[in-house]
């Protein structure tokens, strides 16, 4: 392990120094032969870090937790969660905040790498990860970035020539994450587990300091802090349910307190139309299933308000009333965003809201009964908008029952061009995924750069990029995926 300067930028260590209760200092596991992925370069620039630098040993370094900048504090951050409904306290087993950096516009970034080895939270794993793991969170994350949905971002993947033991030995990797910060409900539940109130407050307005700023001066800042995290999860959770997206494992540890989406596990967005889809090999009673997700979030909301009780009022049953009525907010502001951005799908945010969710409402059960490719059925509802509705009416079983549903939506008078610009064209469709993976842990990286190029700009359609539109083949089958650790 060597300390050097930064490649380009000096990484600050706020949340190390605010809240030492919440870290444990850990060094990466040395990469015998690290090699460069991928990198994305322009959000290397936007963190004011040197693309060209990340590419020598000694950016490699820095991508890996191999190199500590001078002045840097990698640390591992404790937190708790309920996984799965069980409540337990937790940590980065696998992974360190090497610190902060100060983007273009002035905010303040997370650089935490998975997969850098073993921390004293390790609960008996390794410490590694695999490459096919981390490049799905490299493709996935930016992916979403594209469709426009908060999330934590990839910088980096690095192969670190080690191999790691899972049911065979694969290539193992670290994966070079950006967050606004890794502030998560779990960390108030650490706090509160801690029965230490003035560490309690003290996340709470670290939290309230980094993502949350505007309610430092209400009267009541803790309740505006509960109420601005529901809203920004409620936003967060209907934009999921719109593009398709099932998170796979939301635990409460990995519900953010900024509002963006994080740990890209178990994660996929939907072929067919199904609320009831599962994707995550461990969820067999479908706790977080596509349709569950609204209710999971509101549920780990809870969760949040229960840990911040002491903040909210001295009188114990007064703070639950507190943080009850808050919460109560929560169903609304998702039917709102929901309802919202269902009708722009449809193009007809101008029409009367009543009619256009009645709309909205049952051509989502025609999907279903039809077995309908989610993403493919609204970019082509664009050209059904048109006057030519034969891609649509081709993807559906029962044509007199889209024909008269098509009948009523043509007479709301849909916005095309504005479908065009809300509606992906290309997803990080889980049949490619697979494919780019496995390519990639065999060593070609030529499907990874062509899946990136598509989802990277997912409303534009570009010749040659005619496969990543189109829904999975029919002998792809059932999709599971898995937590990659």
């Amino acid at each position: 392990m060597t300390t050097a300067p930064a490649p380009v930028a000096l990484l600050q260590h706020r949340f190390a120094s605010a809240l030492p209760e919440l870290t444990h200092a850990a060094r990466a596991a040395e990469a015998p032969q690290p090699q460069l992925v991928v990198l994305n370069d322009a959000l290397a620039a936007d963190l004011g870090l040197d693309p060209a630098r990340l590419r020598t040993p000694e950016g490699l370094g820095l991508l890996t937790g191999t190199v500590v900048p001078e002045g840097a504090t990698p640390v591992a951050q404790a937190y708790a969660g309920h996984q799965f409904g069980g409540f337990a306290r937790l940590g980065d087993g696998r992974a360190l905040l090497m610190g902060e950096l100060v983007d273009a516009d002035g905010r303040l970034r997370d650089l935490h790498l998975k997969g850098s080895g073993r921390t004293p939270f390790a609960r008996g794993g390794d410490g590694l990860a695999a490459l096919g793991p981390m490049l799905r969170e490299y493709v996935v994350s930016e992916a979403m970035h594209a469709l426009g949905i908060p999330t934590t971002r990839s910088l980096a993947v690095v192969a670190t020539g080690r191999g790691v033991r899972r049911e065979e030995i694969l290539p193992g990797a670290v994966l070079a994450r950006i967050a606004s910060s890794h502030l998560r409900v779990g960390s108030v539940q650490f706090a509160r587990a801690s029965d230490d109130t003035d560490l309690l407050r003290r996340v709470v307005d670290h939290a309230i300091e980094r993502h949350h700023p505007e309610v430092a001066s209400d009267p009541q800042p803790h309740l505006a802090f509960y109420r601005a995290v529901i809203s920004a999860q409620a936003d967060l959770v209907a934009r999921w349910m719109l593009v398709g997206f099932v998170h796979g494992v939301m635990n409460t540890d990995n519900m953010t307190l900024s509002g963006e989406t994080i740990d890209y596990g178990p994660c996929a967005f939907l072929d067919a139309f199904d609320p009831s889809t599962v994707f995550s090999s461990i969820d067999e009673g479908g706790r977080y299933a596509y349709a569950n997700q609204p209710a999971a979030a509101e549920w780990n909301l809870a969760r949040l308000g229960e840990a911040m009780l002491p903040l909210l009022a001295d009188e114990q049953d007064r703070a639950v009333e507190i943080a009850t009525e808050a919460l109560g907010a929560f169903r609304t502001e998702y039917a709102t965003a929901y309802s919202t951005g269902l009708r722009a799908k449809l193009g007809v945010l101008h029409a009367d809201p009543a009619e256009a969710d009645r709309i909205g409402t049952s051509v989502l059960e025609l999907l279903e009964a039809s077995h309908v490719d989610h993403t493919s059925f609204w970019r082509h509802l664009a050209t059904a908008a048109r006057d030519d509705a034969e891609p649509v009416r081709g993807m559906f079983l029962d044509l007199a029952a889209i024909d008269g549903w098509l009948v009523e939506w043509r007479a709301l008078s849909p916005d095309a061009e504005a479908m065009d610009h809300l509606n992906p064209l290309y997803v990080a469709r889980n049949h490619l995924v697979e494919e780019a993976l496995a390519a990639a842990t065999g060593g070609d990286l030529a499907p990874l750069g062509r899946l990136l190029e598509a989802v990277s700009a997912p409303f534009h359609e570009r010749p040659g990029l005619e496969r990543y539109a189109e829904p999975a083949p029919a002998d792809f089958g059932r999709y599971r995926t898995f937590c990659g650790t």
